[in-house]
């Protein structure tokens, strides 16, 4: 956008057609610090399709918490874990490890692609697809831990994209199972070991490639 040019962008026409997490996504995805960028309408609409994409999923898991209402998955095992829970388990921790780090060094360009690229490839387009016939199942005894799966991965990927995006992410967030009040004040993801599971990790990406 130039002055000189009279080329220039009102914000505002942007929220009122896509919305005010589209346009915040733009900004900072794939922009370095310091550094100018060229605005364009299809990357604000790539935005919008992502907030679509989040909030399609996070209506297929809310329906199935509904649908299943009669599973406990408050208290799962770690040998009720399947190969694909543990994989999944072990990417949205060492996403929260990344994220962190590359936020306290401003990199957020990079943090938000993190999430962007977590949320829509491998939550999204494999492990929800891998997780439907369990969901889907009336005899299998691992539903508990699918549902209990897609509500840790869910909730703490809310959690990251938050700062980026967090209007959408805040209605989601009171719709499905949650403690405390606010996503904003909700507790940050931490990396933990226990949900580092190595082999796990290496086996499924084998099976992806």
């Amino acid at each position: 956008m130039s002055k000189s040019l009279g080329n220039g962008i009102d914000p505002l026409e942007v929220i009122d057609k896509y919305g005010a997490d589209a346009l915040r996504l733009t900004l900072v995805t794939g922009n370095a610090p310091g550094n100018d960028m060229r605005f364009y309408w299809e990357r604000v609409e790539s935005s919008r399709n992502f907030a679509n994409k989040v909030w399609n999923a996070s209506r297929f898991i809310m329906m199935n918490f509904q649908q299943n209402e009669n599973v406990d998955y408050s208290q799962v095992k770690k040998e009720e874990l399947t190969q694909a829970d543990k994989w999944i388990l072990s990417k949205v921790n060492n996403l929260a490890k990344d994220v962190t780090a590359l936020m306290e060094t401003f990199d957020l360009g990079i943090a938000v692609q993190k999430i962007y690229d977590f949320i829509w490839e491998e939550f999204c387009d494999w492990y929800i697809e891998m997780v439907k016939p369990r969901l889907y199942s009336e005899t299998d005894d691992t539903k508990g831990a699918a549902l209990w799966t897609l509500k840790t991965v869910l909730g703490n990927a809310l959690k990251l994209l938050h700062p980026f995006m967090p209007f959408i992410t805040e209605e989601i967030w009171q719709s499905i199972p949650h403690e405390g009040d606010a996503l904003i004040a909700a507790k940050w993801p931490e990396y933990r070991e226990e949900l580092a599971f190595k082999a796990e990790e290496s086996h499924m990406e084998s099976v992806m490639d």
